[in-house]
Order: structure tokens, then C-alpha cells, then sequence
């Protein structure tokens, strides 16, 4: 039977954990007149929205997989609505149920939904969740946000990219402050907002996307990522000597990552004479364009599981100058990895690196001054070594469970609110 949670919180106690509930069949009856009954994660109804669950392998996928199996090692039931394809990149966690879509043009390997439409739509409705949750700003999500308000029922939305970013790596900047428009709709309807880090809650709130933000941060695997998973012999296959300070990138290679900016700076790297190597971790529509503009790089392609950790550490110092991230799966990655990390002063990186200490943060696009940081790792191997360490050792605070738990509260808090409402 759905439960409603009453909080202990509202009735003056900051003993939060300590929540009740009572049938939703006896909701119109005063609330005192009933013995409460504790709510769990086992009596959550989650349905989540994603634009790509798992046909790309990316950070909000990673992440959004990691939720659906702590939501179901706990008991809780969850269905995700998602646009599908004949050969994914990631095995989709818990059960998904396929929103009609359509290639987006010049990005085929992503799709947009058609909305929840069709066997879509009776299955979401047949399903009725005592919660939403959308981690994506397309149609779909905005369908299942309506049916939510409809039927009083809460939303959540998880925020996982920088969409308002995109449009200034395809000359169309002036798109920008629509994009975020677009976003503020969907935001303002929902009952909360959670991002993986607190300077994306800060660009949020300057954006007033909504009031109520929350931190829903990320893990890192650390049987995948660790520092001893270095492997020489693996390097040399590659081409890149022992001795050779390799500068790493892992990603999706698109235009929206930086590669502009990465490849600037191996540019200014190599006018200084500053002896280095690139390895590049990861496959997309722009290789042709880097493999061009940093034609020394060598590229390992898409890698996964222990060959992707056993390649990361087998770098020397990550470069990672995006600034659409929300958080920067890959700079943790890198950092439990032991690499000492060279950044972006942006949201995605903030939150992980300590200036001076696990890395550099670097002012967006200064050339010259990720050249100067990258260079100071290149002729200093105690000073890589010292970040490296540092950096792996911060790397340990961040545990999958105890950040799901966190949003599984978030979840019967909203509950909790919406039904005393």
C-alpha cells in the first residue's frame, strides 16, 4: 500500500530520520487519530526520466545506474522511461521501458524522445509512482512532470549538464539565455532540484532555476580506479616511453569538452619546448578533428571497466579544461587514479580539485596559464607524484551508497511534503 511520510521535522524536531506515515486511503482523516507507521526506501515508486540511460556511456549515466541498483538493493520499486537502441554502451540497470525517439542530427549516437507517447505512456501510467524523478530536460521528462502535478505527486529533476553552455561551441552563442529560459520551465514546475556539486547549485540559484537545490554528488569505483593499476608495458605498446610525462584526456570527444582549448595548449606546450605526450581515452564525432589538431596524441579509443582504469593511470597528469560539466566524473576518475589533475575553474571541477594541492584550477580558456601549470608537472616529477597521491587519497571520501542514501531521503522528504501539503 502507498504510504505518506510525516516528518518529525514539521512538528519542531530536527530529528529528521524519525518519519511516519499513514495510508493514502485514510488521508482525509486527521492524521493524529492514526498510529504511524515509519516510512522506508522499500515503499518508494520511483519513476526516473532520462534522455540516455545507457545508450552512451557518460557521467549522468554512470550515475544514474549506480541510483536504480542502491533503489533496488534496498527494496524500493523502479521503472525507467528512456529512449533505446539495438546496441548500448552500458547495461541498463533495473527495468526500462523504451520512449519512442529519434536520432539527433550530427549526433546519431544520442537520441531525442517523442515524449511519453503510445505503450510508453500507459506504462508509466499503469506503474503510478509516488515519485518522479526527471534527469533530463526533454519531453518526455516534461510529460512525466505534468502527469506528477496532475496527480499530486512530486518531482524531482537531477541536473547533469550544462545544456545553456552548448550553444557557444557551435558559433551560436546568442541561443544561450533561451536555452536557459527553456530549462527555468521545466526547473520551477518540479518540488526540488539536486546537483552533483555546490558550484553548480550556486549557478542554479544565480540562474533562479529554483529555490529548493540539493547535493546529489557522485562516487568513484575504486576496484576500476586506483593508482597501482599502472601498467608500463601497456604505455609502451602505445608508443610512450617510461620516462615520457603523458598527459591524458578522457572523455567523449566533442567540441563542447574543450578539445579547443586542449588543443591550444599542447600547441603553446610544444612552442615552449616543454617535452610531453598525449593519450586520449575515448571515441566521438570530433576524433577527426583533434586527431588533426593534435596529431602526436595517441588515441586508445573507448575503453571500459579494468582496461579504462589500468589506461587512466597509465598517464602522468589529466587535463580535463571543460566547463559544462556539472560535476567531472572523469576528474575523480583521475584522481583515484593518482594523477595529479590540471582543470578548469568551473563547476564540474571546483568541487573535487584543491588548488595547489591535488592540482591546479586554471581561469576557463587561459591558455597560457594551463601551459604553465601542465609544465610545472612536466619538469617536476615529486611535485606530480605529491598532487597524485594527494588527490587519490581525497578520492576515498566519495562513496556511491552513502550518496544515494542521501537522495533516497530527498525523496521521502518530498513525499512527505507534497502529502501534508
Amino acid at each position: 500500500m502507498l504510504q505518506m511520510q510525516l516528518s518529525l521535522a514539521d512538528r519542531g524536531s530536527q530529528a529528521s530520520p524519525a518519519e511516519f506515515a499513514v495510508p493514502l486511503s485514510l488521508a482525509k482523516t486527521p492524521l493524529d487519530a492514526y498510529e504511524p507507521v515509519r516510512m522506508e526506501i522499500a515503499d518508494l515508486r520511483i519513476a526516473l526520466t532520462s534522455g540516455n540511460y545507457n545508450m552512451v556511456r557518460d557521467g549522468a549515466t554512470q550515475a544514474l545506474n549506480r541510483l536504480v541498483d542502491y533503489l533496488l538493493r534496498h527494496g524500493a520499486t523502479v521503472r525507467v522511461f528512456a529512449p533505446t537502441v539495438p546496441n548500448p554502451q552500458v547495461e541498463a540497470t533495473g527495468e526500462l521501458v523504451s520512449v519512442p525517439s529519434v536520432a539527433i542530427p550530427g549526433r546519431s549516437e544520442y537520441r531525442l524522445p517523442f515524449g511519453l507517447v503510445g505503450p510508453a505512456k500507459q506504462a508509466f501510467e499503469e506503474f503510478a509512482p509516488n515519485i518522479v524523478h526527471v534527469s533530463s530536460p526533454d519531453r518526455a521528462s516534461r510529460h512525466a512532470a505534468k502527469w506528477a502535478r496532475d496527480h499530486n505527486i512530486p518531482v524531482l529533476a537531477s541536473v547533469h549538464t550544462r545544456f545553456e553552455t552548448y550553444p557557444q561551441y557551435y558559433h551560436l552563442s546568442f541561443l544561450g539565455p533561451v536555452v536557459e529560459a527553456w530549462l527555468r520551465k521545466l526547473y520551477r514546475k518540479c518540488d526540488a532540484l539536486v546537483a552533483p556539486s555546490q558550484g553548480m547549485i550556486d549557478v542554479l540559484r544565480s540562474q533562479r532555476m529554483h529555490t529548493d537545490i540539493g547535493l546529489w554528488s557522485r562516487g568513484v569505483d575504486r576496484t576500476q580506479f586506483r593508482s597501482d593499476r599502472r601498467d608500463l608495458t601497456w604505455r609502451r605498446s602505445l608508443g610512450i616511453g617510461d620516462d615520457d610525462v603523458a598527459i591524458g584526456f578522457l572523455g567523449r570527444l566533442v567540441m563542447e569538452k574543450g578539445l579547443d582549448a586542449f588543443a591550444d595548449t599542447v600547441d603553446e606546450l610544444k612552442r615552449r619546448k616543454v617535452p610531453y605526450k598525449v593519450l586520449v581515452l575515448g571515441d566521438g564525432p570530433a576524433r577527426g578533428w583533434f586527431a588533426e589538431r593534435v596529431p602526436d596524441a595517441h588515441f586508445a579509443g573507448y575503453l571500459m571497466g579494468e582496461e579504462l582504469g589500468r589506461a587512466l593511470a597509465s598517464a602522468d597528469v589529466f587535463f580535463n579544461p571543460s566547463i559544462t560539466e556539472t560535476f567531472g566524473n572523469v576528474t575523480l576518475e583521475a584522481m583515484a587514479s593518482g594523477l595529479p589533475v590540471v582543470a578548469a575553474r568551473a563547476t564540474g571541477s571546483t568541487s573535487l580539485v584543491i588548488d595547489g594541492e591535488t592540482g591546479r584550477l586554471v581561469t576557463p580558456n587561459d591558455v597560457g596559464a594551463f601551459a604553465d601549470a601542465i609544465a610545472a608537472y612536466v619538469s617536476d616529477p615529486a611535485l606530480r607524484a605529491a598532487h597524485g597521491h594527494a588527490g587519490e587519497a581525497r578520492s576515498q571520501d566519495f562513496s556511491w551508497d552513502a550518496i544515494n542514501g542521501t537522495l533516497a531521503e530527498t525523496y521521502l522528504r518530498l513525499i512527505s511534503a507534497k502529502r501534508k501539503a
